[in-house]
């Protein structure tokens, strides 16, 4: 990849871990594009749901990578994903979606599909920070900063289904089990399982807020409270695969 890309900051953890919190205000704070990978995978899976295609048929989740046009939003205050011109912001935020996404994600035509995407984006930026899986690992190797960021399961599953509007014990119960199953399946699939990252920061969010967690980087990436805050980036920026 080219040198002239700008800093690229690789965000990796599983979910609920407080990633895409922790990656738009870095990228806030040091004036850097955001990119969500998992939004891509989502909305991938959201048309699928939609269009009752069996997410366990690789084949014909890869023909669907193929022909569906995932439009991204790189801007870290008004992050946006569309399909096939369509916005699913919301949609792709689901408990279906979410129980679902592991599966689309193992397909290898998918991720040869969206990675692709994601690079081309990643050079285009100019300097982003990157979420998800396996930036640092698969997507992004030589990122100039690699994190890694876990949580308890506990603490994981709390956030997600406060993510999810939900406030009862077994409601908590369920994500949990369901966290529970997506990391098995994340850190068992034949390509690319979630792992840390040769050289990346390690940081447990369990009892970090997020300025901690965010300052910890900073810190990282040599930059000051001051130094990192830069002009805000510019709206209505999309790639389109």
């Amino acid at each position: 990849m080219s040198s002239g890309r700008g800093l690229v900051v690789a965000v990796d953890g599983p979910g609920g871990s407080g990633k895409s919190t922790v990656a738009r205000e870095l990228a806030r704070r040091l004036g850097l594009r955001y990119l969500d990978t998992g939004a891509m995978y989502r909305a991938l899976t959201q048309l699928a749901l939609e269009q009752r295609i069996d997410i366990e048929d690789a084949a014909a989740v890869g023909e669907l990578s193929e022909r569906a046009v995932i439009s991204v939003g790189v801007d870290p205050d008004a992050p946006t994903i569309a399909v096939d011109g369509t916005r699913v912001d919301a949609e792709i935020r689901t408990r279906a979606v979410t129980n679902a996404v592991s599966a689309i994600a193992a397909v290898a035509a998918v991720r040869g599909r969206l990675v692709a995407q994601q690079r081309q984006i990643i050079e285009a930026a100019g300097g982003i920070v990157v979420e998800g899986r396996d930036i640092g690992s698969v997507v992004v190797p030589d990122a100039a900063i690699k994190v890694f960021l876990t949580a308890s399961t506990e603490v994981r599953a709390l956030r997600r289904s406060r993510q999810l509007g939900e406030k009862g014990v077994d409601d908590v119960a369920r994500t949990l089990a369901e966290l529970d199953r997506r990391d098995v399946l994340d850190s068992t699939r034949a390509a690319d399982p979630l792992a840390v990252p040769d050289g990346a920061i390690v940081l447990d969010s369990t009892t970090m807020g997020v300025p901690e967690v965010v300052e910890e980087v900073l810190r990282h990436c040599g930059q000051s409270t001051a130094v990192g805050q830069s002009a805000p980036v510019g709206r209505s920026t999309n790639a389109v695969s």
